[in-house]
């Protein structure tokens, strides 16, 4: 039985994993003006950022389509997948989800099953990689599908946003949805949870907000899965490594891994922002 995991690129699985893991990574298409672009493929993250100052309208993304993910699956199966387990952002928050489950049914030679990780970045990103190590050690699509279940209530994204215009301008995230009115000053420490997203606190200076996601971050511990993400400001997130390296301690890796947040969701959040995904051990 050969089971391949399938996922998208607004999960933020970071390309030498999802390498060696043998995950295949869906771009979504990233909308500016009138043009739009495959996430990865037509437009880096690294060109997005560096232009997003520079564009007449503020950028916006979109789900693949679903021809695309009928492909796909056809692909995999015509390759000798008896299995493909497809994970993607909370449906809730992109319609990725709904159009890997349109593409799936009309793969009718696909066994595709899917699953809603309730996340979004990172946090999708680890149960992508938590699955595609149980595909790889052998484990039933079963087995793989009820591990996630369970998990998926024991995972996190926090994210500190530097900056609330970006919040504002996407349309996303209306500030007074979480009582933040128009103070631009503020640090809202947001957190995702089963796929809803909530300001868990709101702090006025940025090194307190640091202080405080890291205190919302440690009452998780001990931890099965902890990273660090950011809106395209790795300064500052080896910076909050650097403040948080006590609660990697318990980890086996000793190199911890700090990924960039891709635009389909970096868009909402801003430059500047940094923060947590990670997957509690209890």
């Amino acid at each position: 039985m050969t089971i391949k995991i399938v996922t998208d690129s607004a999960c933020d699985v970071p390309p030498e994993l999802a390498e060696q893991l043998d995950i295949t990574v869906v771009p979504v298409y990233l909308n500016i003006g009138q043009r739009s672009f495959l996430e990865g493929v037509e437009m880096s993250r690294e060109q997005f950022y560096g232009r997003l100052h520079t564009f007449p309208e503020y950028p916006t993304t979109a789900a693949p389509a679903v021809g695309t993910f009928t492909q796909l699956y056809e692909q995999l199966t015509g390759a000798g997948a008896s299995q493909i387990l497809s994970m993607h952002i909370a449906h809730d928050l992109s319609a990725t989800y709904n159009a890997a489950r349109v593409g799936a049914a009309a793969a009718q030679s696909a066994p595709v099953t899917l699953f809603d990780t309730r996340q979004i970045t990172l946090g999708a990103g680890l149960l992508v990689l938590l699955a595609a190590e149980a595909a790889k050690a052998g484990q039933t699509i079963n087995d793989i599908v009820s591990m996630l279940n369970e998990k998926v209530s024991r995972t996190r994204v926090f994210g500190m946003i530097d900056s609330l215009e970006a919040l504002h301008r996407s349309g996303r995230v209306s500030w007074a949805q979480f009582g933040i009115g128009s103070l631009l000053q503020i640090k809202p420490i947001m957190m995702i949870a089963d796929g809803v997203i909530s300001a868990a606190a709101k702090v006025r200076t940025r090194q307190r907000a640091l202080r405080q996601m890291m205190q919302m971050v440690a009452e998780m511990a001990p931890f099965e899965r902890l990273a660090i993400i950011h809106v395209n400001a790795q300064e500052a997130a080896e910076e909050l490594y650097q403040l948080s390296s006590d609660l990697f301690a318990s980890l086996s890796d000793s190199i911890p891994l700090i990924q960039g947040i891709t635009p389909a969701v970096g868009t909402h959040l801003g430059v500047g922002a940094v923060g947590f995904a990670a997957v509690s051990a209890k």
